[in-house]
């Protein structure tokens, strides 16, 4: 916190010891262990309800899936904003970005930004839909990576069922 006292005041110079702005963003913005499982709880219970409030509201007549699809991706961004508390956002977004997880995370920001056209821009329901399974999909498979084994244990029970 003294560095980034320093730094805004201009005392140091902000790229002396070489480090770049966002390693010096995620240095002075390190959290307690406390603040850091409330902010993920806060932002994942809000995600869970945003997701369900929208499921709620899909019934409603000409405007529920519309909602329901900006209620659904606001949910799925803050569930995975929530895990930008544990571990960091740098260090969540390298690990968004690993070769295990790599294709997961574009298919469900993909799906997400698609998910939204659908609703707003194209006006068209049944795409809409569709983008907000694939990205409940994707953003599944993105999770099960995190887990040892999962996908491969997935996978073995598909093949079992076809």
């Amino acid at each position: 916190m003294d560095k980034l006292k320093k730094v805004l005041s201009g005392q140091e110079d902000a790229n002396s010891d070489g480090t770049g702005i966002i390693e010096r963003a995620n240095q002075a913005s390190s959290l307690a262990w406390k603040t850091r499982m409330k902010g993920f709880g806060v932002c994942f219970v809000l995600g869970v309800l945003c997701s369900v409030l929208g499921s709620c509201l899909l019934w409603l007549p000409r405007v529920g899936l519309v909602v329901f699809a900006v209620l659904y991706s606001v949910g799925n961004i803050s569930a995975l904003f929530s895990t930008m508390f544990l571990m960091g956002p740098l260090r969540q977004l390298k690990s968004m970005c690993a070769k295990e997880r790599a294709i997961a995370t574009a298919i469900m920001m993909v799906c997400l930004v698609l998910t939204l056209c659908a609703a707003f821009w194209w006006k068209n329901n049944g795409l809409a839909l569709l983008f907000c399974v694939l990205q409940f999909l994707a953003f599944t498979w993105y999770g099960l990576s995190y887990i040892p084994f999962a996908r491969d244990g997935v996978m073995k029970l598909c093949s079992m069922c076809v």
